[in-house]
């Protein structure tokens, strides 16, 4: 992932499959910590758009690992 465009296209499509293939873990989104910022007005590069890109991937891999 090389933009910030293309970070977020990659996270939504992330979160499409997310919505479609596991809508149970949908309610888990906006509980995520990389969503929360630490500092009171953060700069969201595509650093943090990729560490919280890796952690959607992570839940999905745990949550399948977890009922197979």
């Amino acid at each position: 992932m090389k933009s910030e465009k293309k970070c977020n296209a990659a996270i939504l499509k992330k979160i499409l499959i997310i919505n479609e293939k596991y809508p149970e873990l949908s309610k888990y989104l906006s509980e995520m910590p990389v969503t929360v910022p630490i500092v009171e007005h953060p700069e969201i590069g595509c650093k943090a758009l990729k560490e919280y890109y890796e952690s959607l991937t992570i839940l999905v891999k745990k949550y399948d690992s977890d009922f197979k």
